[in-house]
């Protein structure tokens, strides 16, 4: 078995990375950590600090943070019996994610909750409901415990 883990470094990905390593899986079972950097032109506008040498400081921090947290992630599985890959990309995350599982086969998606709903979840959008409605493969959606 294939799984792609999304991790956003949330307290929602962790849960989905806990509820992963206390399962019993296949011998066998390889997983691939993602986490998707979303580029600063989606974060803010060209014009406002494309080429600002603090926002470039600030952004390749950003990146060694994310660099990190896939790495913790993956000592975290290694020491759970699963076979790793990472991956750390740019772009839009449920875009990224879907692109992600299809050109690696993977047979399943593992991703956390934010448990958003109503108005928040129509202004803020919801990676893991746009990769349960695309996804070519099975997606678990995890919710942090009560």
């Amino acid at each position: 078995m294939k799984m792609l883990i999304a991790i956003d470094g949330s307290e929602f990905s962790q849960e989905a990375l806990s509820s992963v390593i206390a399962r019993p899986w296949n011998a066998g079972t390889e997983v691939k950590v993602l986490h998707v950097v979303e580029p600063p032109s989606l974060l803010i506008g060209r014009e406002m600090g494309a080429n600002d040498p603090e926002f470039e400081m600030v952004w390749k921090a950003l990146r060694e943070q994310a660099k990190d947290l896939v790495e913790k992630a993956a000592t975290r599985l290694r020491a759970a019996g699963f076979q790793i890959a990472t991956e750390l990309v740019e772009g839009d995350p449920k875009s990224q994610i879907l692109d992600a599982a299809k050109e690696w086969h993977a047979d399943m998606i593992v991703l956390g909750s934010h448990g958003w709903s109503g108005l928040k979840r129509f202004l803020m959008g919801s990676v893991s409901e746009g990769v349960v409605r695309h996804a070519h493969c099975s997606v678990e959606i995890v919710r942090k415990a009560q």
